[in-house]
């Protein structure tokens, strides 16, 4: 490891916690875990045991073990002893204000504290933290965390740069491409892309014009192909035919098209309605009642093992 983290505590054990967790002991980490909920020990258990397989496809450090994990069922007395805590619990303002002042209040006042949150920005939540609110920053993963490498750190703005830095040469020891926004920003970068095309998506569908299914071959048939190789501005570079001025040349030749279809697309937004949610729920669900949605994450995580593998010796693909 490229800093002096050794041991993680990860506070929530959901789907993201668990796959931080499994991530932090692939790399060699000691881990201390902890979550209230029923069932949640067995439940991490049952997943590391699944996942583990995935991670040494990927590669583990020498000194990975599954056995460097303590569950505890009161991490208070815990937070002492750890060198960087992730935090994952409900995406809620006011059990993450408790929650974060708790740890502030029982760590080491130099170790980083990084939220997991999809969309809440930190300094929402940090008000009670009496000891040293300039350590904490979102750390936000998209899922599966053990598996897709970015991560975004937003610091608010009373975070201390050092902090910053140290949390993003810690995660790209991880393995994680770490992306620091400049300023705080509600749903960040990614979950806000994800957001407007999910909210077209969901009008598409809802409205009749496309089947669930076939919506989703737009995506992985098309642009998520390109997507994961170059982003939507180098796309635009290419598409514009390279060069300095390839982008500035596809915009201005696709400008006004683009602006009409943002007009119509404006005008017919998806509605929040219970009624549009059951009829866009049942379209899918019609897709889902002849697909193996267990297969579809296995073959899922298969592809994007090769797919890293790739990039990896891709040094010109970001």
């Amino acid at each position: 490891m490229s800093t002096n983290i050794k041991t993680v505590g990860v506070v929530g054990t959901g789907v993201i916690g668990a796959s931080w967790t499994a991530l932090f002991l692939a790399k060699g980490l000691k881990v201390i875990v902890s979550d209230p909920a029923p069932g949640a020990e067995e439940k991490l258990a049952a997943y590391l045991e699944k996942q583990w397989p995935v991670l040494e496809r990927i590669g583990v450090s020498l000194s990975a073990s599954l056995s460097n994990y303590k569950f505890v069922s009161d991490i208070d007395s815990h937070l002492k002893s750890v060198d960087f805590v992730q935090e994952n619990a409900p995406e809620r303002v006011d059990f993450k204000r408790k929650l974060i002042a708790n740890i502030d209040a029982k760590t080491r006042s130099d170790v980083i504290i990084a939220s997991s949150s999809s969309g809440i920005p930190s300094s929402q939540f940090i008000g009670d933290c009496k000891q040293n609110p300039r350590r904490v920053l979102i750390g936000h993963p998209f899922n599966p965390p053990h598996l897709i490498p970015l991560v975004e750190i937003v610091p608010h703005p009373g975070t201390e740069d050092k902090y910053t830095k140290l949390a993003t040469e810690f995660y790209a020891s991880l393995g994680k491409h770490p992306v620091v926004l400049r300023q705080e920003s509600p749903g960040f970068i990614a979950n806000r892309l994800q957001a407007a095309i999910g909210n077209e998506a969901y009008s598409l569908v809802q409205r009749g014009i496309v089947s669930a299914k076939d919506l989703d071959t737009c995506v992985t048939s098309g642009l998520g192909l390109r997507w994961a190789l170059t982003g939507p501005l180098m796309t635009n570079v290419l598409g514009g035919g390279g060069g300095a001025t390839g982008f500035k040349h596809l915009l201005e030749h696709l400008g006004p098209g683009v602006q009409a279809w943002t007009k119509d697309m404006n005008e017919h937004a998806f509605q929040w309605t219970p009624e549009n949610i059951e009829s866009l729920e049942a379209s899918v669900g019609d897709w889902l009642k002849t697909t193996d949605v267990t297969a579809v994450e296995s073959e899922r995580d298969d592809v994007i093992i090769s797919l890293m593998k790739l990039k990896d010796n891709a040094p010109d693909l970001v």
